[in-house]
């Protein structure tokens, strides 16, 4: 029956512990073209007015983009798959095949994942492959977003669950180096974010570190809340604000060179109220929630994500937006850690501002941020590759391919023209 969601079986998903559900092709009423829509038995036209997206003539739609996201049966993974199909992080022009990727325990809540993403028929989502293998979750994904880790048990160290998180990031950097598009962009949502992206970063040996980011977004989005309160005005009045560092208790909010308005915003702020209240509250939000309601924090987080991936894939409009990302040494920061800076995205890629002005107050607060980085970082070491200093002191080479091919888009085997390049420059 035409437009009816159907299962596609085939050996090769079956004997990864996954299955395949596609949407036949069809073609859209109006359109002009055969287009692969997933509709669930009813026209394109009335799925997309019954998701709420207004659908593009189908000659307008991009060939689709392979996302995997893992801990796909969480409570973020959950709500950040439908996030994903209904076009908020991509847009309303860009299909996408989900990769849906669990643990073995969690394979049957995933199958009931997949029903409500069928039972959704969302126009843009041409298919979901549901699997327990990261290898074969991660093959040819386009983005990754890694949201699976393990939690914080009962008596356990810090030190424990860093190794144990530690130990599944390099497992699925090893993964996305091998199966993975060479541009694959990989956002790494998991605590503890920076140094498991770190971890995974240092175990994809032919991928270029700036492929890996780690979310602050979450945090940025709570201190913009924050001072949105504080000074009673909209969150997209203020621009500016920056997360530093680690995502943990010891980032640092800094509201330095926010804007409200298009006008300095320190000045309205009592610095009692900033370094006592709002530094705090903006550090310890995660825990407050948890308080609340028992859980962590869930559809801010994958909101987050979306506000990350969005900005990185289509741009920020010039707006500075946290990030943590490969540092490069500048403010001090030792290269190879994952720390969370202002960043402006110009599409596909991330350039950090530089050369900001840091005061003594601040200096201390990145300071701290920066030790714990360095601590979290030593405590994993033993799964990093023994030339990891080396591979991951950024050259010019390094920066110039970000900055002129997207980031990293390509792989490291493959950039001898600007190798050469930056060595002709140096000389």
């Amino acid at each position: 029956m035409i437009g009816r969601l159907h299962r596609v079986a085939t050996s090769a998903t079956a004997a990864a512990g996954g299955w395949l559900w596609a949407a036949p092709r069809r073609t859209l009423a109006g359109g002009g073209g055969g287009v692969d829509r997933a509709t669930g038995g009813v026209g394109a036209k009335s799925a997309a007015a019954a998701s709420g997206l207004a659908m593009p003539p189908a000659a307008d739609m991009l060939p689709p983009l392979r996302v995997a996201v893992t801990g796909a049966a969480g409570q973020i993974g959950y709500q950040l798959l439908m996030r994903l199909a209904a076009g908020e992080m991509l847009g309303k022009h860009q299909p996408v095949i989900l990769h849906a990727i669990e643990t073995p325990q969690a394979i049957k809540a995933l199958r009931g994942v997949v029903m409500e993403l069928e039972d959704c028929a969302f126009p843009l989502l041409r298919g979901v492959l549901a699997t327990d293998q990261v290898e074969k979750g991660f093959g040819d994904v386009n983005l990754a977003v890694l949201v699976g880790a393990r939690p914080r048990g009962p008596g356990m160290e810090r030190r424990d669950l860093l190794s144990a998180n530690a130990q599944i990031f390099a497992e699925q950097g090893r993964a996305l180096n091998r199966v993975a598009q060479r541009d694959v962009r990989v956002l790494v949502v998991g605590n503890p974010a920076n140094t498991n992206a770190l971890v995974a970063a240092a175990n994809a040996p032919d991928l270029w570190e700036e492929q890996f980011t780690a979310m602050t977004r979450l945090d940025q989005n709570r201190a913009v809340s924050q001072l949105a309160l504080k000074l009673q005005c909209a969150v997209t009045d203020i621009e500016r604000v920056i997360i530093w560092g680690n995502h943990s208790n010891t980032q640092y909010p800094d509201l330095s060179h926010a804007l409200v308005r298009g006008e300095w915003a320190r000045p309205r702020i009592d610095d009692a109220w900033y370094r006592n209240e709002f530094i705090p509250r903006v550090q310890k939000r995660g825990a407050e929630v948890i308080e609340a309601r028992g859980a962590s924090s869930a559809a801010s987080a994958a909101n987050a994500a979306i506000d990350h991936l969005r900005d990185l894939w289509l741009g920020s409009g010039g707006r500075w937006q946290s990030m943590s990302v490969p540092s490069d040494g500048s403010y001090g920061v030792d290269a190879g850690l994952w720390y969370s800076v202002p960043c402006v995205c110009p599409g596909g890629h991330f350039r950090r501002v530089l050369d900001l002005p840091i005061d003594e107050f601040s200096a201390s607060m990145m300071e701290r941020t920066r030790k714990e980085l360095v601590e979290e970082r030593d405590a994993v070491r033993h799964l990093l590759p023994k030339d990891y200093d080396k591979a991951f002191t950024m050259g010019e080479a390094s920066r110039m391919v970000a900055q002129a091919g997207g980031g990293g888009g390509q792989s490291k085997s493959g950039t001898a023209s600007a190798t050469a390049a930056a060595t002709a420059r140096r000389k």
